[in-house]
């Protein structure tokens, strides 16, 4: 009998294969302490060289077999072993504490994934915590003198079972052999879904009891679309399954004309669909899934992956190479979004009760303009590769943005004066995702050159609720009519003052709430990469004119249901 196991899709595709466990030893370590200094600090030297030596080894067969992207990924695991205050405090542990070396490991493992892992809601901020992840499981596989599994023992077809799988995983893959991946845990982290992407793999992770209800051997079907798994499946199931593989292959061939098109409207109305990104790999996916620009840039990685605040110079390196990846196409930059939940450790942020609503984002970089000022100079140096936009997160106020807006006003004088080149055309909009912004945006729409809609926060503040609490989860309602009649709102005070509106939450890629928001006139649409070709293939198909009474009938709906009744009885391809 077949059994069913739901998780989230993190890469589209279907696989029909045999499981093959990729389960490791245990490597759990005790507080333990040694008397003996120097053998503690030789195995330490011993097990960190043997691990320096393998990743190399996995990063050359990255290279070689996934290309440089693949490469990239493993080279943050590079990063970590070469980090010399890592090293430092390991050691320390070990002569200070007279720790064993596994217990130093584990312990500063520890300390440092305290801080990374309050970014887990982020998937572009937690790579660093998976990159640590793994090469503590390598340096302490070591120190134990057990081996960890080697996928490159795979000599058949199969889909990967394991309890996660790190870049270094995925690195050692043979191409010809992977067919799927599933795990227990996790979510959709920005490195696995690289390296998975990459090998063009259907995945499904967070299933919770894959490595307990599978064997090796066994028959499953990985759903990559829907996030299912089904376990030892019936000749039904798998008659469905191949029809729907077959399917998808077509689709992925027909939505791969759109690539080299422009996104028009049955009527002609043009539309933007970019991409959000939060690491330069992804400009990459970007540029495959036929995105037209970038609409979101978080910045937030160049200092998650550094010990301290990263200089002026290294931001203009980084920020140059994401607009020249996307040459002749607007790229927007969102400055520093961090706070509350999401703390760096180079920066010392207050506890705070409620951090949805605390010290966060513009409100930390103009209370603390020694972080602002250094971004906004290496982004407007960047200007000149590029056609780049600026956007300030989580404006409350009118005079939030003016004072964001002056000092950025200050640093490209100060440039100018000094001879740096700055591009003249640089737009300066905001992030529109408190509700008094959106009550006030004909006052901003004054102001700013356009709005980027952060639907996420703007939803679950309209509702005050927390869409991470599973008990008030349900008040986050995308196509409520509040939020519609909020959207409409800014869309058309922006468009009285001539100004653009995008949008960069998850609405801005749910097929349901395509045709409310290309007839309430949104003008971008700003999503991850994966969902593009689907999105800018059903604007193409819709007529703008006659989503008009769609439009009527939904901002004058009661509730959110009624509002979804409308939408598949008007516009069946949406539910497609």
């Amino acid at each position: 009998m077949s059994a069913l196991l739901n998780g989230l899709a993190a890469s589209n595709g279907i696989a029909i294969a045999p499981a093959y466990l990729l389960v490791g030893p245990d490597l759990s370590v005790n507080q333990q302490y040694s008397a003996n200094e120097n053998h503690e600090v030789d195995r330490l030297h011993d097990s960190f060289a043997l691990t320096l030596n393998e990743v190399q080894t996995i990063r050359h067969h990255a290279h070689e077999s996934l290309g440089k992207r693949a490469a990239a990924v493993v080279d943050e695991q590079l990063n970590i072993l070469d980090n010399r205050s890592l090293r430092t405090e390991i050691l320390n542990k070990v002569k200070r504490d007279h720790y064993t070396a596994e217990w130093a490991v584990q312990e500063t493992a520890d300390e440092t994934l305290k801080v990374l892992e309050k970014m887990n809601d982020n998937d572009y901020l937690s790579s660093r915590a998976t990159a640590i992840k793994d090469v503590t499981k390598r340096i302490i596989s070591h120190l134990m003198g057990v081996d960890l599994p080697d996928p490159t023992l795979l000599d058949h077809r199969a889909i990967f079972v394991a309890k996660n799988i790190t870049p270094t995983d995925t690195a050692q893959f043979d191409r010809r052999f992977v067919a799927g991946l599933v795990t227990d845990n996790g979510g959709r982290t920005s490195h696995f879904t690289i390296m998975s992407k990459t090998l063009s793999l259907p995945v499904v992770v967070g299933t919770h009891e894959a490595t307990t209800v599978i064997n090796n051997g066994d028959l499953i079907i990985v759903d990559g679309i829907h996030g299912k798994v089904i376990v030892r499946p019936t000749e039904k199931e798998i008659d469905k399954y191949q029809r729907l593989a077959a399917q998808f292959d077509r689709e992925q061939q027909e939505l791969g004309t759109f690539k080299n098109e422009q996104t028009v409207s049955k009527d002609g109305r043009h539309f933007k669909v970019v991409a959000n990104v939060g690491t330069l790999p992804d400009i990459i996916d970007a540029r495959q899934n036929g995105a037209e620009g970038i609409g979101l840039v978080r910045s937030e990685f160049l200092y998650a992956s550094n010990d301290q605040l990263p200089s002026e110079d290294e931001q203009v390196k980084a920020y140059k190479k994401f607009l020249t990846e996307m040459p002749g196409q607007q790229v927007v930059v969102r400055t520093l979004d961090i706070g509350g939940d999401k703390k760096l450790g180079m920066l010392k942020l207050p506890q705070e009760e409620n951090p949805y609503l605390g010290f966060r984002a513009i409100r930390i970089g103009l209370a603390q303009p020694e972080v602002l000022r250094p971004q906004l100079r290496a982004l407007l140096r960047a200007s000149a590769y590029g056609q780049l936009a600026i956007m300030f997160p989580m404006i409350a106020t009118v005079e939030e943005f003016r004072k964001a807006r002056k000092i950025l006003d200050e640093e490209k004088q100060k440039l100018e004066n000094d001879g740096v080149t700055v591009a003249k055309n640089i737009e300066v909009g905001m992030m529109l995702e408190i509700p008094s912004s959106a009550v006030m945006a004909d006052v901003f729409a004054k102001e700013v050159d356009f709005f980027s809609i952060g639907s996420n926060d703007l939803i679950q503040y309209l509702f005050a609720a927390d869409r991470g609490n599973s008990r008030v989860a349900y008040l986050y309602q995308e196509l409520h009519p509040a939020v519609l009649r909020l959207v409409k709102k800014v869309i058309d005070a922006a468009h009285a003052e001539g100004k653009w509106v995008s949008m960069c939450g998850e609405m801005a890629s749910n097929p349901l709430a395509t045709p409310l928001l290309m007839g309430m006139g949104l003008d971008e649409f700003s999503m991850n990469s994966s969902s593009i070709l689907h999105i800018r293939s059903l604007i193409n198909q819709l007529n703008t004119r006659k989503l008009q009474p769609l439009i009527h009938k939904a901002l004058n709906a009661a509730t959110a249901d009624e509002v979804e009744g409308y939408i598949r009885q008007a516009v069946p391809q949406a539910t497609e």
